[in-house]
């Protein structure tokens, strides 16, 4: 510390008693969370509704990425932003000050680079965003998807708007599935699966009452694999299919509102707008991994299935708060619900948009060697067969 030029004098120790101020903490029950009561609900019109309507095959629709005409600074998007911070190197960006239902299109064009860049990007407290604001500015990024069979708001003219509910009386289901089969991207199923989409959480469990949400990178996902892996499974397609929504649906007396698909599609994908190679699996709707025999398939599928689901280093974890927004790349993320959030009411709108067709580039690069290069990181060792101690 610098010399002070002020003169010190002593002072007699003082008599007085501190004054303790009111503890503010809230009485405290360890795993326990106050259950909010619903007597009167201000999205009931945006309830699960399952209408009884038959729409034709989706036909293949023009996509142009506005990614393409994002500024890499990210200046228009950011231009009123009073925090950006990545929640790890691979994937994950939450940015506050921002208000989602009032950008200008150069920060909506941003935005999706950012998107596009970070897989998943996270705004809390939007307010503004209704649900029509919702679809306004999804329907900039391309058209708006709707799905065959899951719920849409009972309001009754928003087809294309996904619900996600459930409340005091749902019954659990997480002994229905296993843990990895959670994991998915939407609709992968579908000839042009979406790109950017959008939950915004309406009500949910206060914080730390369970239901987050977490995403996993493709584009890492690729990156982990053993260069002769990548290549092989460069060389392959995989089924993606509806058949299970659509059995399930009709199991519970619901409507089919689109017939079911199985759809090809390349195991590895470029993204158009960053030209990095990305894994295009997931575990909830890949079937069957194409001309190759079933017991290889098998054994590749239960391997992705592995790497998607439990490669800490490429995950992020969302702890959700009332009206907070999730914007992804549904091309390059796979995600997954958590339970565990009974009795609390759970109640998101999601909207996303059509994209490309999937396809491989040849020109396409690694986002790990891409960005290695570009910022001098050290060349991962992907050889397994070094011995080494585990660092916690």
């Amino acid at each position: 510390m610098a010399p002070s030029l002020e003169v010190q004098y002593a002072q007699p120790p003082s008599t007085t008693i501190p004054f303790k101020t009111p503890s503010t903490v809230p009485s405290y029950t360890p795993g326990r969370t106050v259950t909010q009561q619903h007597e009167t609900y201000t999205y009931d019109d945006l309830k699960p509704s399952f209408p009884d309507k038959h729409w034709p095959a989706l036909e293949e629709v023009p996509y142009i990425d506005k990614g393409h005409l994002g500024d890499p600074s990210f200046k228009n998007l950011l231009a009123s932003a009073t925090d950006i911070f990545d929640y790890n190197p691979k994937v994950g960006t939450e940015i506050h000050g921002v208000d989602l239902a009032n950008l200008s299109d150069a920060a909506k064009n941003d935005l999706a680079l950012l998107i596009a860049t970070r897989g998943v990007v996270f705004f809390r407290n939007q307010k503004n965003l209704t649900v029509d604001k919702q679809r306004e500015l999804g329907a900039y990024f391309g058209s708006l998807h709707k799905h065959a069979t899951t719920a849409v708001p009972a309001r009754g003219d928003l087809d294309d708007v996904h619900v996600v509910y459930t409340d005091e009386k749902s019954k659990d289901q997480r002994a229905l599935f296993t843990p990895t089969f959670l994991w998915h991207a939407d609709v992968t199923y579908e000839v042009q699966p979406p790109s950017y989409t959008s939950l915004k959480v309406l009500t949910g469990p206060p914080r730390g009452g369970g239901g987050d949400t977490l995403w996993s990178s493709q584009y890492a996902a690729y990156d982990i694999l053993s260069a002769p892996m990548q290549k092989y499974l460069e060389s392959l397609t995989a089924l993606h299919s509806s058949e299970m929504q659509a059995s399930d649906t009709r199991a519970l007396g619901r409507t089919v509102r689109r017939e079911a698909v199985i759809t090809e599609h390349p195991l590895v994908r470029s993204h158009p707008v960053t030209g990095w190679k990305s894994l295009f699996f997931n575990p909830g709707f890949v079937t069957k991994i194409v001309g190759i025999p079933k017991i290889e398939s098998d054994v590749i599928i239960s391997y992705l299935n592995e790497v998607v689901s439990t490669t800490q280093e490429f995950h992020v974890r969302f702890q959700w708060g009332k009206d907070d927004v999730a914007f992804w790349d549904n091309r390059v993320t796979n995600h997954s619900a958590s339970y565990g959030f009974a009795p609390h009411r759970r109640h998101a709108v999601r909207v996303c948009c059509q994209a490309e067709r999937p396809f491989l580039a040849k020109d396409a690069k690694s986002q790990e060697e891409d960005l290695g290069k570009k910022y001098g990181l050290p060349v991962v060792d992907k050889d397994g067969s070094r011995q080494s101690n585990y660092n916690d």
